[in-house]
C-alpha cells in the first residue's frame, strides 16, 4: 500500500500555526481551480467513512450527502444547478460535487436537534481532513438554492439542504483559469486565538500562547 500524499500548498496558502498542530490542518485549504483528474471510488469511500465516525448527538448522524461525479454528466449537472451562479462558474470544473443535508430532528426521540448543524460540520470536517491526507482538496460553500435542492432530491420535512462542496485535485497555478488565479493567491489568514478563546469573562485569554498572531 502506498503512502498517501498530502495536498500540496502553494506559497500564498502556506501558514505557520502559532502552536503545534497536525500537519493536515496546516495543509488544508480551499482552491477554486480543479484539475481534470477523476477521484477514485475507493478514495470517496474513505472520505465518507471518515464522516461516518464524526461525533454525533444521540448517535443520530444527522448528515446526509448526495454525491455527483462528472463521470455521470446528468447527475453532475443536476447537483451543479443547486449552486448559485457565482459558485457554478468554478465548481463546474471539479470532478465531484457533494450536497450536504442536515436533519433538524432527532429520529430516536422525535425532538428538535440543536446540535444538528454542529454535527454536520463535524462530519464534513472529518471528510475534508481525510481528503487532505489523500492529496485531495475540498471547497465548501453556503451559496446554494435550498428550495431547488429539496425539489430535485425529494428532501423530506425536517431535513434541509445546508451546504455543498467541490472535491478533487487542485489545478496547478499556471493552468487555472485566468479569472480564478487571483482568488487562489489571496493569503490564508485567521484571527489569533486570543480573539475567540477565553478563560472566564470575555477578554481573558485562555492560554499564554493565545497572544500569538
Amino acid at each position: 500500500m502506498t503512502t498517501p500524499t498530502l495536498t500540496s500548498v502553494p506559497p500564498a496558502k502556506q501558514v505557520t500555526p502559532a502552536g503545534l498542530v497536525h500537519e493536515l490542518i496546516a495543509h488544508q485549504w480551499s482552491p477554486y481551480g480543479f484539475a481534470e483528474r477523476p477521484v477514485q471510488n475507493s478514495d470517496l469511500d474513505s472520505l465518507f467513512e471518515a464522516a461516518r465516525w464524526a461525533a454525533s448527538s444521540y448517535k443520530d448522524q444527522t448528515w446526509t450527502y448526495f454525491v455527483a461525479s462528472q463521470t455521470a454528466p446528468e447527475e453532475f449537472e443536476q447537483l451543479l444547478s443547486c449552486l448559485v451562479p457565482a459558485n457554478q462558474q468554478w465548481a463546474k470544473a471539479a470532478p465531484v460535487l457533494v450536497l450536504s443535508i442536515v436533519s433538524l430532528r432527532l429520529s430516536k426521540i422525535n425532538q428538535d436537534n440543536r446540535a444538528a448543524v454542529h454535527d454536520l460540520g463535524q462530519a464534513s470536517a472529518n471528510l475534508a481532513l481525510e481528503a487532505t491526507s489523500r492529496g485531495l482538496s475540498v471547497h465548501q460553500v453556503m451559496g446554494i438554492f435550498p428550495d431547488r435542492a429539496r425539489k430535485l432530491y425529494q428532501i423530506p420535512e425536517h431535513f434541509e439542504a445546508w451546504t455543498a462542496m467541490a472535491l478533487g485535485y487542485q489545478e496547478s497555478a499556471e493552468r487555472r483559469p485566468e479569472a480564478l488565479r487571483p482568488r487562489d493567491r489571496v493569503p490564508r489568514t485567521r484571527q489569533p486565538t486570543r480573539a475567540f478563546a477565553f478563560r472566564g469573562p470575555r477578554g481573558n485569554p485562555s492560554a499564554a500562547q493565545s497572544n500569538r498572531v
